[in-house]
């Protein structure tokens, strides 16, 4: 036994769920891990998050309380040891969006209501958290820059990228940074935004107003329909948009890199294609000719 699966027990100890079958959930790129609860009809999620690997439930307590104030629908906390990194929280359902979208749900519906999840939670009082300014917008694309970009257009690359972050600067609003299919629950018997189960939430900043729109529609994981996207960018600022996009693309294929290449996660090779069309179509936006012409022939290569 794992001394990680020790200390589990341990935290479980004494607990109503220190007998309940447990069962593993496919978790995420980060090193947390989740594991399903079951008793009969009942279920709740262990989540460990191991300190020793830079993890911490503090965010994740202080957000689920946050988007709660407002309305929303994070998991309740049953119980939390923010030392060891243990927490049972409440299960939200079995199905994400993607799940349920794949057994005969309505996508337009879906996303129209985490739409208006986001318009709930966008002016939540955020006091501590850190904002992507554009300059900090243009650092988080690093990692595109070492496992990705040849040497002589990083340099390029990066000063084009910041004049149009800054061309585009808008004040910020709450995002959870996550924002997309496989962190949302679709919960059909309930009403109103408590349809909506929202996880993974615990690296949660300050940016563009449009960037978790962007992280719901430019899902590396899934497509989404033209017509959706479509209908709920209708109205919205395509510049700004397209501009958060691309940040945010480039950054994802520069960490898919480095997990397939470094950290022998083959899995995430699968989701590159989608994330390069992501880039290239909305780097097509007339405005960013300059990030155009030095990304595509990368895109390319």
């Amino acid at each position: 036994m794992s001394d990680r699966i020790a200390q589990r027990l341990d935290f479980l100890r004494g607990t109503e769920w220190s007998e309940w079958q447990q069962e593993p959930i496919a978790g995420d790129a980060s090193r947390r891990s989740y594991v399903r609860l079951t008793k009969g009809d009942e279920s709740v999620i262990l989540m460990d998050a191991p300190p020793d690997s830079g993890e911490d439930l503090a965010p994740f307590i202080r957000i689920a309380g946050l988007l709660r104030k407002k309305g929303l629908c994070p998991p309740r906390i049953h119980t939390s040891d923010q030392n060891t990194g243990f927490a049972v929280i409440e299960d939200l359902g079995p199905y994400h969006f993607a799940q349920a979208v794949d057994h005969g749900s309505d996508e337009r519906e879906l996303y129209a209501e985490a739409t208006r999840c986001i318009a709930a939670y966008g002016d939540a009082r955020t006091d501590g958290l850190s904002e992507m300014t554009p300059e900090v917008g243009t650092n988080l694309v690093g990692e595109v820059l070492e496992w990705f970009i040849n040497p002589e257009s990083q340099q390029p690359l990066l000063d084009a990228l910041r004049h149009v972050l800054n061309d585009t600067y808008q004040p910020p609003a709450l995002s959870l940074r996550d924002f997309h299919a496989e962190n949302l629950i679709w919960r059909p018997h309930l009403t109103g935004t408590d349809r909506v189960g929202i996880l993974d939430f615990q690296d949660a900043l300050l940016a563009q107003p449009h960037y978790d729109l962007v992280s719901l529609l430019r899902d590396v994981r899934r497509d989404v329909s033209d017509a959706v996207v479509e209908e709920l960018t209708d109205g919205i600022d395509q510049h700004s948009f397209a501009v958060t996009a691309v940040q945010r693309n480039l950054r994802i294929l520069g960490i898919f890199h480095r997990l397939v290449r470094r950290d022998g996660k083959a899995k995430y090779a699968a989701f590159m294609p989608r994330v390069i069309g992501h880039l290239k179509c909305d780097l097509a936006h007339p405005e960013l000719s300059e990030l155009r012409r030095i990304i595509l022939p990368e895109l390319d290569r």
